[in-house]
């Protein structure tokens, strides 16, 4: 077995009028850089500053593949619980490149991530999974990085690790753990049934809201069913007319759904190259154009957390997209794609969206704009209670991943139908929040149920071979169109068949 358990004791010392607490957690890497541990949260009591101690040579991980340890830099009373700053060392010595890693940690539970960087963490009881995420996902053979997050647990802890996936694989020799739905059946193709003639956009022409509905120009309701791109800026290469042809023609597909990071590495707000990612959504815009697609120009805010942050940029992007593409009937804008954190809908997404939404008018009257929610688009609820007024042709997002979300964000859902709030799923995937984990089939069946009976327009995240289980195309095939059966992921096989309708 690669990978072994390890615990490990920080001594205490008392020097002058420091008290200087550490607790061990587990270990994670993520490539492409390092980035400085961020000071530990403001909400807490009496924090002192903890010499950060080097782990033992010895690993945690066998040294002929890959060395993972966690340390702290930091702890403090919070209210009477114990919160700690811990960093993330991933040590790839193994003689090949990783593309994607994670792992699950015991915990107590009741332990609660306030914020991570170059990760993404989750809780489920007594289980905390650590997931490399953008910049550190990808580590070359002999590089070492370190991620890390600030968590408050009930008492102190020298938490060890249970598990370790390097590349979809558990460093026992394992796949990564499914579903037992999907650990004993495999997903077969099925036909695709017969095209209509003539191309979505041509048949179709330009959409509009009615009541809940989405609506064609002749007033019919029509759904959009298709898939997402990941991050613009990290895979460039899926946005090509043949991919999106693929989509159409293999699939079933009707839109693509342009994804443009504005504050994680490359970001449009945050050090990317804005004229290189806006030359990707004209490419896009284009692409999907020639092929009679929709398309979803979407402003992909996430690490910024609040829309209110970067909206003067929006402002202006906005302005300029709208300009640019004010007579192309099949443009849809999506203006905030996950506000969280302390971003609410009567404080900031509303009066944002209240803003920029005039911008878009002004050139295009028309134009079908999507309104992120609250809680990275889960509470369409509370929108639904105190929704934008004296604006048509306004939806709002609701995003799941359908191992974490569900009957509590589907009867979200249900109460906003039932008060009249029209919903498009722009994002989702069958695994757990971060992207990662098992597929639950069972889970997304009863999503599918909701989305068709409603006739809910929808995107499947994401077009990319991005090691991580929610990516469409394996992590081996390097192809970026006409994929075969074999080239694509469960997720892949599973959401071509829902969009084939099958």
């Amino acid at each position: 077995m690669w990978f072994k358990e390890h615990k490990k004791q920080i001594l205490i010392g008392v020097i002058a009028v420091l008290a200087i607490a550490a607790a061990l957690a587990v270990g994670i890497f993520i490539g492409r850089g390092k980035q400085e541990t961020p000071n530990p949260t403001t909400d807490t009591e009496a924090v002192t500053d903890t010499a950060t101690e080097e782990p033992d040579t010895e690993s945690d991980a066998d040294v002929s593949q890959y060395n993972v340890e966690i340390f702290t830099s930091g702890s403090w009373d919070s209210n009477g619980s114990v919160g700690a700053t811990y960093n993330v060392r991933f040590s790839n010595t193994s003689d090949a490149d990783v593309s994607a890693w994670y792992i699950e940690v015991e915990v107590p539970e009741g332990s609660t991530v306030a914020d991570s960087w170059g990760c993404t963490t989750e809780v489920k009881g007594k289980t905390l999974t650590i997931t490399a995420v953008d910049w550190g996902a990808a580590v070359a053979k002999g590089q070492t990085i370190e991620v890390g997050f600030n968590m408050t647990t009930p008492t102190a802890i020298t938490p060890s690790i249970s598990a370790l996936y390097v590349d979809g694989k558990k460093q026992d020799g394992s796949a990564a753990a499914t579903t037992e739905e999907a650990s004993t059946e495999e997903i077969e193709p099925e036909e695709r049934p017969e095209p209509e003639s003539g191309t979505p956009l041509e048949n179709h022409g330009a959409l509009q809201v009615e009541g809940t509905q989405l609506v064609d120009a002749s007033g019919a309701p029509y759904q959009l069913k298709g898939v997402s791109t990941h991050g613009l800026a990290w895979f460039p290469e899926y946005v090509n007319k043949d991919a999106f042809q693929t989509i159409r023609d293999d699939w079933g597909g009707n839109v693509i759904r342009l994804a443009m990071y504005t504050d994680e590495s490359g970001g449009y707000c945050s050090g990317g190259d804005k004229e290189q990612l806006k030359a990707l959504i004209d490419t896009g815009v284009n692409a999907a154009t020639e092929l009679g697609m929709y398309v979803i120009i979407d402003w992909h805010i996430l690490h910024d957390t609040d829309p209110k942050i970067n909206q003067g940029e929006a402002e202006k992007f906005f302005a300029e997209m709208s300009a640019k593409y004010a007579n192309y009937d099949n443009v849809l804008y999506e203006i905030c794609n996950e506000p969280n954190g302390g971003a609410t809908w009567d404080g900031s997404i509303k009066p944002y969206a209240e803003t920029i939404i005039p911008i878009i008018r002004k050139n295009d009257k028309d134009a079908i704009i999507i309104v992120g929610t609250p809680t990275w688009s889960q509470d369409v609820d509370i929108v639904a209670d105190n929704p934008i007024t004296g604006q048509e042709n306004i939806m709002y997002t609701v995003h799941f991943y359908a191992a974490t979300h569900t009957d509590n964000i589907r009867n979200k859902v249900t109460y906003a139908l039932d008060k009249g709030l029209p919903i498009f799923v722009s994002e989702f995937s069958l695994c757990d929040a971060s992207g990662n984990g098992a597929n639950d089939l069972n889970q997304a069946e009863k999503w599918f149920d909701l989305i068709n009976s409603n006739n809910l327009s929808y995107c499947s995240w994401s077009l990319s071979n991005k090691a991580e289980t929610s990516a469409l195309i394996q992590s081996g095939c390097s192809k970026t169109s006409g994929w075969e059966e074999s080239e694509l992921s469960e997720t892949g096989k599973w959401i071509r068949n829902q969009i084939r309708g099958n």
